[in-house]
């Protein structure tokens, strides 16, 4: 399942959601991104994310389908935030149910390599200095060539 949303999350209750009838999961593994203040002299006011209404969802619907062809997943849930969020608030939200850890934790972190690397999604830092556009950074792309080299996220 896939949600593009201004609102918060609750991820207790998402992960209810997830789970509710089906006693085949016998793991669950959850990633939670949350903005930062980045305690710098010149630190985060806020973060401003655009994205493609349509696209983006397509985009993340790819991806799922991706990894529920990859792992034998229970279900899934992928909740992104756009508009303008401040430090501490929930961004982002990966939830993967497998009857075994091992598929439920690599899931989820392919997903959540995939959004820091590829989901179209662009962010703005707004600071005292003045505002930014996020760059991706040398790590992420790691981490998506990992994924490539494996055979999955072409």
């Amino acid at each position: 399942m896939i949600r593009v949303q201004e609102q918060d999350f609750d991820v207790g209750r998402e992960i209810e959601k997830l789970k509710s009838g089906n006693h085949e999961i016998g793991a669950i593994v959850t990633f939670t991104g949350t903005v930062r203040s980045h305690d710098e002299p010149d630190a985060l006011a806020s973060m401003h994310l655009e994205h493609y209404p349509g696209m983006t969802e397509n985009e993340l619907k790819r991806i799922e389908a991706e990894a529920q062809e990859r792992w034998p997943l229970q279900a899934s849930l992928i909740i992104h935030r756009y508009g303008t969020l401040y430090p501490g608030d929930n961004i982002v939200l990966v939830v993967t149910a497998s009857k075994h850890r091992g598929a439920a934790f690599e899931s989820a972190e392919f997903l959540m390599d995939y959004l820091k690397t590829n989901a179209p999604f662009w962010k703005k830092e707004m600071r005292e200095s003045g505002e930014n556009w996020v760059e991706e950074r040398a790590s992420d792309q790691d981490s998506e060539e990992r994924w490539k080299q494996s055979g999955v996220a072409e």
